[in-house]
């Protein structure tokens, strides 16, 4: 369905007969839609309301511009709107990657209207790329590590080609094969071509980077996605101090390249690795430590590990993924 709302015109997937119950709203990551939880949606227990958004410059949503000076808040303040123009609260918020960030920025905002979190390999409550230690450290003012001068051209280049090859190591579907999973799953064409409706552009992916003084010598701009999560416009320390807090349950893979305290896709790990060269030495962004720190601070949180897996939990182990999310939507 199409929703609109004074921001924009959002499409909303849902399953046909579920339209009572309590309201369970996903929220995909970066480069996908809300496709990618067609299969968890249909799968969730007939007492629920499954519905999925396309974020704005996803899917079929409209392309409104990303101004990542607001870090995620553009993504979640379209939720939000959503939800009210809905009529959703209080609602189940569940999160993948990029995703998880928005839907921790919704609690953070406008915790009275969430009931439960659910967070799949979130990116770190202090962004992706440019801090260092458990307590989310800023490695340069500018956020130099961080932002759109991450991302490979060549990716972007078949991604706005519409590239549903393999030959090439930075096609989607070769990304989607190393880095969105850890072993092979069904239906892989589908979720290649849902990554396919990413918008690509200065205002959306992977958004404008500018030049740093600072090693790696990119910092983020201010438009676009990957900029939106830069810890220079993206940050959570204060999620703790939010009441009412609804429980938390975070599920990750185990074997995950991209969400990692050794992550493949930031810069500084990479340096490391000797794979981005000169290097100063900058250590690697610990994500999930950093993720787990907030969480212990926050109070009422479960995590969940699933072993033989890698960034997409719902895709790769749907079975267990759907069990450990009935059951924590039941006791909240």
């Amino acid at each position: 369905m199409k929703v609109t709302t004074p921001r924009l015109t959002q499409n909303v997937l849902t399953v046909e007969g579920r339209d009572g119950g309590e309201p369970v709203l996903f929220v995909h990551g970066n480069v996908s839609s809300a496709a990618f939880w067609r299969d968890t949606m249909a799968a969730l227990p007939g007492r629920y309301r499954p519905l999925a958004v396309d974020l704005r410059g996803f899917g079929d949503t409209e392309p409104a511009p990303v101004d990542a000076t607001r870090g995620l808040r553009d993504y979640s303040d379209d939720v939000l709107e959503l939800v009210e123009a809905m009529g959703l609260a209080p609602v189940h918020l569940v999160g993948w990657s990029m995703g998880g960030g928005v839907v921790m920025q919704a609690l953070r905002d406008r915790p009275g209207v969430v009931r439960s979190v659910t967070l799949v390999n979130p990116v770190s409550p202090y962004g992706f790329g440019g801090t260092e230690g458990v307590d989310g450290r800023i490695t340069h003012p500018d956020g130099a590590g961080a932002g759109a001068g991450g991302a490979n051209p060549d990716f972007v280049a078949r991604l706005q080609a519409g590239d549903l090859s393999e030959e090439s190591p930075t096609s989607p579907r070769s990304v989607f094969r190393s880095s969105y999973v850890k072993h092979p799953v069904p239906d892989e064409d589908f979720y290649v071509r849902a990554m396919l409706t990413t918008r690509v552009g200065e205002a959306h992916y992977p958004g404008d980077a500018v030049p740093s003084d600072a090693w790696p010598n990119v910092a983020p701009g201010k438009t676009g996605v990957l900029n939106t999560m830069s810890p220079t416009y993206f940050r959570l320390d204060d999620l703790p101090e939010i009441d009412p807090k609804p429980p938390v349950l975070w599920i990750r893979g185990a074997d995950d390249v991209i969400v990692s305290d050794t992550s493949l896709f930031d810069l500084a790990h990479l340096g490391a690795l000797g794979v981005v060269p000169g290097s100063p030495g900058t250590p690697a962004q610990p994500m999930v430590t950093q993720t787990r720190a907030v969480l212990e601070r926050y109070g009422p949180y479960r995590e969940a590990v699933i072993a033989e897996c890698g960034h997409s939990p719902h895709l790769e182990h749907p079975d267990e993924f759907g069990r450990l999310l009935a059951a924590h939507l039941g006791e909240a």
